[in-house]
């Protein structure tokens, strides 16, 4: 659990870089269960390697798309009824980790649901990166805030983001960075080559650093504005984007699946098994492939502070 001092900077500054959250037992799990996917799809593609890390990015460079059969949730684009994705017993043990749940207890409350905005982050040096790479989750992530990234239906929400370090994250291979202040209101964005804080809306110059060691955890309140580094280093900077909101509030993504990671209350309310997690994602891509396309951003380009 955060001590009280811990809390207040949360509260007045809008984050909290912590170390050792994770423990090394669920990073090695973890590292072991992408090893064999990214295995399994290299062998489909031809692509061999001397280790994860050169084989991602042989992979890349050939054209193949490892993000979405890695990512842990479905796209924001068109789903199909075969749209990848990856749920597996590793990832489900670190977001469902006591030690994790005890901070974001501390900052939301006991009744903890799993919320449905998360995401794998590989990212490979910008050398490597194509030219017309615009995705977060491989490439240099604009400044933004995470409640932009909702829909409106959770702006009242009671959540937090927890960005997990699966490598140490540093300033030369892409850590987050912060504009530091105490949260209060959300900045209009632009869809621009993401969603971003609209031009002129945030002073920049303000932006302080968050290198954190693996195992370590970054902690933002939904209004505070960060952005990634460019990754100038030869190697690929690893983590996930978790978030977490108060039990029966709206996720900002009802179409797809929460689950309840937590409830002091209702203790068998809780998830446990990783494999029903899966299903409830697979259930999920089979009902929205038959759907018309649930549209996840609320921002248009002809805003007034877009043009």
């Amino acid at each position: 659990m955060l001590t009280a001092a811990q809390v207040t900077e949360f509260q007045e500054t809008g984050f909290l870089v912590l170390e050792d959250v994770v423990g090394p037992g669920i990073l090695n799990r973890i590292r072991a269960e992408y090893s064999d996917l990214l295995d399994h799809l290299c062998a489909g593609w031809g692509i061999s390697g001397f280790g994860f890390e050169d084989k991602l990015i042989k992979a890349y460079t050939a054209g193949f798309d490892w993000f979405q059969p890695m990512d842990i949730s479905l796209p924001g684009d068109e789903i199909a009824a075969d749209t990848p994705m990856h749920f597996g017993p590793s990832v489900f043990d670190m977001i469902t980790s006591d030690r994790l749940l005890d901070v974001v207890e501390s900052l939301i409350g006991p009744e903890i649901t799993s919320n449905p905005i998360q995401h794998i982050r590989i990212k490979p040096p910008a050398p490597d990166l194509k030219d017309d790479e615009i995705r977060a989750h491989i490439t240099a992530t604009d400044w933004h805030q995470d409640r932009g990234v909702g829909l409106e239906e959770a702006d009242q929400t009671d959540m937090i983001t927890v960005w997990v370090a699966i490598t140490d994250a540093t300033e030369e291979n892409g850590c987050l960075q912060v504009v530091p202040g105490k949260p209060s209101e959300i900045l209009p964005h632009c869809p621009m080559k993401q969603t971003a804080i609209a031009p002129g809306f945030l002073d920049v110059a303000k932006a302080v650093p968050l290198p954190v060691k693996a195992g370590g955890v970054v902690i933002f309140h939904p209004l505070t504005p960060h952005s990634s580094l460019v990754n100038r280093s030869a190697g690929c900077r690893w983590s996930f984007d978790l978030r977490y909101n108060v039990t029966g509030q709206p996720t900002g993504r009802a179409h797809f699946p929460d689950f309840i990671a937590r409830s002091r209350s209702q203790p068998e309310m809780q998830l446990r098994d990783w494999q029903v997690w899966a299903k409830l994602w697979e259930d999920a891509r089979a009902r929205l492939a038959r759907a018309p396309h649930i549209p996840i951003h609320r921002w248009q380009s002809d805003a007034p502070y877009c043009a």
